[in-house]
């Protein structure tokens, strides 16, 4: 097994290496990157000036930057050079951990992303941790009880979440429960006043801040998983070896907690990896909506704003979590299926 997962993890290296190359060679193509933005701020602030001085509009309409200055900045930017030279010299700086600097922000990327990072990984592993603990007893508990009162009732209610997207969820969720009956905050991660409150003050306010994105978070994943454990497990209960157990005198209960139970675990654990680095990225729309300040909307924020460094700097985090999610997924296979033998 471990000469396995080392050729998994030597697999990661020309993975990442396709993935970012793809992804730079985007961004070096694509118009409207940093010294376009450059130029039309300059290009506002002359129109300004020139309104503020009473000079004619073609005066205003000049352009603002010299030849000369747009070389240096296409220097300073590192848009001189051609795109595979350019990536070399970045994926040289990504080695040594330096993601460069914000061309917006004006900041290292690293740290920019390092404060948003515990905010998405929080919500990324309760979101996974609360989905597997509800949708594995669930799937169970509908497996057992198909057809039942119990079974279609939460199917209703699983299959209307299941068709309402995530941010959707989010926005009701703000407009009632936090904005009209204010029951929960507005938005944000903690309170104002987080740093005045005791320990266990503190405790409550990032649960209580927490259980309407959690909801949303969850609401998408939580059908899939569901009815993937009820499925799978009905599959099992019907196959030749629990009936025959169950006809040499084992229980039902034994049957299906000591040898289904385990086998349905299978396909659940396949997404397990992979569930924790979508988690991770985030959901920019969820994280609008609560106004959390997390590595989802820095992405997308970065990418409307062209911030280059900050969108590669994430996709170097998301894609390192997403590949080794996958080699994490075939080592909980591993565990739950005695059949696999990694070779």
């Amino acid at each position: 097994m471990a000469s396995y997962f080392i050729r998994r993890l030597l697999l990661v290296i020309p993975t990442f290496l396709g993935i970012t190359l793809v992804v730079f060679t985007i961004t070096r193509l694509v118009p409207g990157g940093p010294i376009e933005r450059i130029i039309s701020e300059a290009q506002q602030m002359s129109a300004t000036e020139g309104d503020s001085a009473g000079t004619s509009q073609s005066a205003a309409n000049d352009a603002p930057l010299s030849p000369e200055q747009i070389e240096m900045l296409k220097e300073f930017y590192g848009f001189d050079k051609p795109i595979f030279i350019s990536y070399i010299e970045w994926l040289g700086k990504v080695l040594t951990l330096d993601l460069g600097t914000s061309t917006r922000y004006y900041d290292p990327v690293w740290d920019i992303i390092k404060d948003k990072l515990p905010v998405s990984a929080y919500y990324g592993v309760v979101t996974t941790i609360l989905t597997y603990l509800i949708c594995i007893p669930l799937g169970v508990l509908k497996a057992i009880k198909h057809k039942s009162f119990i079974d279609s009732t939460s199917s209703i209610v699983v299959l209307i979440g299941y068709a309402l997207p995530g941010f959707i969820v989010a926005i009701i969720l703000f407009v009632w429960p936090a904005a009209q009956w204010d029951w929960f905050p507005l938005g944000g991660f903690i309170s104002e006043e987080f740093e005045d409150f005791t320990a266990a003050e503190q405790i409550w306010d990032v649960i209580h801040h927490s259980i309407l994105p959690l909801i949303a978070y969850m609401i998408g994943g939580f059908a899939t998983m569901t009815f993937l454990m009820k499925n799978t497990l009905m599959d099992h209960l019907a196959s030749d070896y629990i009936r025959t157990a169950i006809a040499k005198g084992l229980s039902f209960r034994s049957a299906v907690f000591k040898h289904a139970f385990r086998n349905s675990l299978i396909p659940l654990a396949t997404h397990f990896g992979n569930n924790i680095s979508l988690f991770l990225a985030g959901s920019f729309l969820i994280e609008k909506v609560f106004n959390i300040d997390g590595l989802g909307l820095l992405g997308f924020e970065s990418l409307v704003e062209r911030d280059y460094p900050i969108v590669l700097g994430v996709l170097v985090i998301t894609s390192i979590l997403g590949l080794l999610g996958n080699i994490l997924s075939d080592f909980c296979v591993a565990l739950v299926d005695p059949r696999v033998k990694f070779d």
